[in-house]
C-alpha cells in the first residue's frame, strides 16, 4: 500500500515536472550599470551638492542655537524670570525652525526626494526599460538584480545582462541624439524659413512704404503746382481786370473831355 501510494506520488510529481516549462532566468547589476551612465553620475553630483548646501544651512541654525544656549547659561543668574522666559522661547523656535527646514529638505516629501525623483527618475526609468526590452527580445522569465538584497551564492557570468543593458542604453542615446539633432536641423530649417519670409515681407513692406512715399510726395507736387496754377491764373485775372479797369477809365475820360469841348462849342 504504501509502495503504491508512493508510486502514485511520485508519478504526480514527475508528471508535474515534465509538464512545467522551465524558466528561462538573467541578472543585473544595477549598481555597476548605474556607475557607468554619465546621466546617473551627473545627477548624483548634483543631488550631493545640493546636499552639501542645505546641510551647511543646517549646520549654521544648529550653531545659533548651541550659540543662543550657551549665552543663557552663561548669564542666567543675571537675568530676570521674564528675560529667560524670552530667551528660551527664542531658542524654542530657532530649534522648531530647524526641523521645520529638515523636514522640507530630506523629509518624505521634502526637496531631496522630489530632486532625486526629477533627476534620479528619468535615469532608472531608462534602465528599466532597457531590461524590458531584452527580456522580452531574449524570452527571460525573471530578472534579479545582484546588487539588491536577493541573496545570490553563486551565479554563472554568462546570466549576467548588465553589459546588454549598458549597451541598448547607449543605443538609444545615439537614436536619441541622432533625433534630437534631426529635430534640431528641423527647426533650424523652420526657422530659416520664417526668417527668409520675414525678411522678404520686411523687403515688401519697404517698398511698399517707399511707393506710397513717392506717391504722396508727387500728390503734395502735383497740389503745389494746382495751387500755383490757380495763384498765377488768379494774379492774370485781376492784372486784366485792373487793366480792362484802367481802359474803361480812360475811354470814359476822353468821352467826357469830348462832351465837354462839343458842350464849349455849342455855347459859343
Amino acid at each position: 500500500m504504501i509502495r503504491k501510494a508512493l508510486f502514485i506520488l511520485t508519478l504526480f510529481i514527475s508528471t508535474i515536472l515534465v509538464a512545467q516549462k522551465p524558466q528561462k532566468i538573467a541578472y543585473i547589476d544595477m549598481q555597476y550599470i548605474l556607475e557607468n551612465v554619465p546621466e546617473y553620475n551627473e545627477a548624483e553630483s548634483r543631488l550631493k551638492a545640493k546636499v552639501i548646501t542645505w546641510q551647511q544651512k543646517l549646520d549654521a541654525i544648529r550653531r545659533e542655537v548651541e550659540v543662543l544656549k550657551t549665552d543663557l547659561s552663561n548669564e542666567k543668574a543675571l537675568l530676570t524670570n521674564e528675560l529667560i522666559n524670552e530667551r528660551e522661547e527664542d531658542i524654542e523656535i530657532k530649534e522648531l525652525d530647524l526641523k521645520k527646514l529638515q523636514a522640507a529638505y530630506f523629509g518624505p516629501a521634502g526637496d531631496l526626494f522630489m530632486l532625486r525623483k526629477q533627476l534620479v527618475k528619468p535615469v532608472q526609468d531608462q534602465i528599466y526599460n532597457a531590461i524590458q526590452v531584452i527580456a522580452i527580445a531574449k524570452k527571460y522569465d525573471i530578472v534579479f538584480d545582484k546588487s539588491s538584497d536577493l541573496i545570490m551564492l553563486y551565479s554563472n557570468g554568462k546570466y549576467d545582462i548588465s553589459e546588454l543593458v549598458l549597451n541598448k542604453i547607449v543605443k538609444g542615446r545615439k537614436v536619441k541624439a541622432v533625433v534630437e539633432k534631426r529635430e534640431e536641423r528641423k527647426e533650424a530649417k523652420a526657422e530659416a524659413v520664417v526668417k527668409a519670409k520675414t525678411k522678404a515681407e520686411e523687403r515688401q513692406a519697404s517698398r511698399d512704404a517707399l511707393k506710397e512715399k513717392v506717391r504722396l510726395q508727387n500728390e503734395a507736387k502735383a497740389k503745389k503746382r494746382a495751387e500755383q496754377r490757380k495763384a498765377a491764373d488768379e494774379k492774370r485775372k485781376k492784372r486784366l481786370e485792373e487793366v480792362e479797369k484802367r481802359k474803361a477809365a480812360k475811354e470814359n475820360k476822353v468821352k467826357k473831355a469830348k462832351e465837354s469841348k462839343k458842350e464849349n462849342n455849342n455855347n459859343n
